[in-house]
Formats: C-alpha cells, structure tokens, sequence
C-alpha cells in the first residue's frame, strides 16, 4: 500500500484510513457529514497526492495530446487548463483528466490515481510522433483547498493574486515559504477554491501552514467520504463508476469536452462523430429519491410495470438536501427532468424521478 508524503499528518489529525486506489487514504476526520458541509459553507482541505502527474514536454507533444485527447489542445493558452479524457479505441474511455498548458511545448496532464501505470503506457503506446514523457506522479503532491472562504485563506499566503486568476487557470507563484507552487483555480467539489501542486517533500508543511491560517475561517481537513457526496451533489462523473472502458463518453454526458474540430484526427473521432449525430441508446442523468432510501451503485431503476429501464453508477444520501441522490444510465424515454421511475433496492421499488445536476442550489 502506498502512502502520500502526507500519511503521517493523517494519522495524527486521527483521521480513519482506507485503501484507496493502492493507497492509503482518510476517508473522513471528523465525519463525512460535517466535512461535506464545511466546504460547502466554509472551507476544506483535502490530499489528493495519490493523482498522477505527467509532464509531456518538446515540438512533439502537441501532435501526442491532438491524438489521444477529446478536446483541441492547440486552442488551449498558456496558463490554461482544460478538462477531458482519453478515448480508448473502442468507443470507451481510458479516463479522464486535466490538460496544463504550462508553457510552451510544454504541458502537464493530471490523472486518476487508479489510473496512472494505464494512462502512461496508453501515451507510450500511441507516441509513435516522439513527444518528451515524464512521469512526475512521485515527485509531486497536491492539495485541494475548496470552498467559499478558500481564496480569503489562500490570499493571506500567497504572492498570487487570486482575483486575476478566473476559474481553469493557473499560475506559478509563492505559497507560504514554498516558491513555485502552481496555483490552480479547479477542483471537484462545485464549491470553488484552489488545488497546490508542490514538490512531495513541501507538503506536509503547507498542509500545516494552510490548516493553522484557515482555522478561524471554518477550514478543516477532509477526506474521500466527503469528496464524493461533494462530486456527486454536482453531478461530476467518477472513473470507475459512472464512466470506464466500456461506458461510451457521449452517453455520459462528455459531447461537450468531445471537439470535432475540422481537420483533428484523434482517437475514435469516427465512432464518437457518428453516436453525437445519431445519438445513443442510454445516457447518465441525475436521480433523485422520493422516498427514503439510497440509491447505491449497481441498483436497477424500473418503470411502473417493474421494467428494467436503467441502472444506478454512483449514490449516497445528499448533505445538503437530506434525500438520496445517484448517477444512473437511462433509456431515452425517461431522460426528461421530472419524469418519474423506482429504484429498486432490497427488492423495494423506490419512487425517484430524474433531475439535472446539479442537485443543489445557492452554495
């Protein structure tokens, strides 16, 4: 089991450890319900170390990132991030990820952790062009401080000027004692806020010195409970849940990072170009339970006359809404906000109806 250059701190903050991904993780410190809400109305810091980083460098790497990426990276500035995912070759998705446009010919690409050894023999296998690789996913830490009061605890710390910084942008700068920490404007929560990228060894100093300046503003230290019913109160898919190798992009939802840009040749353009005119078959909506209950992964949705019409990826009991909430593939006729399906859980349907994420409003 690997351990993020941050192991320790957890385990003294008392936090409950889980594997994760071929790492250990906390899970949650204080509970996932008060973690959940302080990012939502405050602030929270989360490890998310256990990301891969590669770093894809030289007057080759464009022409890589064209071919195995979804969106049009030449149309993405410097100072820039981007988010996509890799098409398998099949009409799948090898995963998701976030682009850098660091400099030029230069980007880094940041990856699921469950991930990382088959996204860096995925770009080995397809760079036939010659692009510079480097896997930096050891070398690297990363820190996610999200929430409403995230840029006021930040700002007190940084040489940055987080006004100027909009959302997917990203800069090099001093954190603290900690000089170029790249400061990104991104994050899985939908609450707002900030991730660090700082070498492995300056980590656990700057998650002390950014837990003891947020104190008096609400921050506190978060784990992966709270991270996913944070995600999944905004509708963000998950790898390894909601989208996979087998999960066709444009039925989850991702025509949008899917750029069909006259003249790119990438990896499935012809299957993906087909399912965005013809359409597909079933397609990732939100869900939302009517009655009590938790709609968890694998549970079937059915009609009223107990047909099977879907199936539910990703589900948990929502913080802010008191009511279960969940991802789940649908058959076209009920892919209209508010029509009305049942969950079946224990061998109980369940009423539900489909909504469109995000399932909150006004954080």
């Amino acid at each position: 089991m690997q351990k993020t250059p941050l192991y320790d701190k957890h385990v003294a903050l008392g936090a409950k450890m889980v594997p994760f991904a071929d790492f250990a993780m906390p899970v949650e410190y204080s509970g996932i319900q008060q973690e959940h809400m302080a990012v939502r109305e405050a602030a929270g810091i989360f490890d998310v170390s256990h990301m891969g980083e590669f770093w894809v460098k030289g007057p080759r790497a464009l022409a890589l990132l064209q071919k195995v990426c979804s969106t049009d990276v030449a149309g993405l500035p410097i100072g820039k991030a981007q988010y996509c995912y890799f098409p398998n070759g099949r009409g799948g998705v090898v995963d998701d990820l976030l682009v850098y446009a660091y400099e030029a010919q230069k980007y880094l690409l940041v990856v699921n952790a469950g991930n990382i050894q088959k996204d860096w023999d995925w770009l080995q296998t397809n760079n036939s062009m010659g692009a510079e690789l480097e896997n930096a996913s050891k070398h690297m830490a990363l820190l996610a401080i999200q929430g409403p009061r995230a840029q006021s605890i930040l700002q007190a710390l940084t040489s940055v000027n987080l006004d100027a910084l909009p959302a997917f942008s990203f800069t090099t700068g001093r954190v603290g004692a900690w000089e170029q920490v790249i400061v990104s404007h991104t994050g899985y929560t939908g609450a707002g806020g900030y991730e660090l990228y700082v070498a492995a060894e300056q980590a656990p100093g700057l998650w002390d010195l950014l837990l003891q300046e947020g104190a008096e503003k609400g921050l506190i230290p978060c784990g992966l409970g709270a991270r996913d019913t944070l995600r999944l109160e905004m509708g963000f898919c998950l790898y390894g849940n909601d989208i996979d190798e087998q999960t066709s992009p444009i039925a989850a939802g991702l025509g949008w990072v899917t750029h069909l840009t006259d003249g790119r040749e990438f990896i499935d353009r012809e299957i993906l170009e087909r399912q965005m005119k013809e359409g597909v078959a079933e397609r990732l909506k939100g869900i939302v339970l009517l009655e009590r209950g938790i709609p968890r992964s694998g549970y079937l949705l059915v009609n009223e006359a107990g047909e099977e019409v879907g199936r539910v990826t990703s589900g948990s009991q929502s913080p802010v809404l008191k009511q279960g909430i969940g991802l789940a593939y649908v058959t076209k006729p009920y892919w209209k906000p508010g029509s009305r399906l049942f969950v079946r859980i224990r061998n109980k349907d369940i009423a539900a109806e489909i909504r469109k994420p995000p399932f909150i409003e006004g954080f």
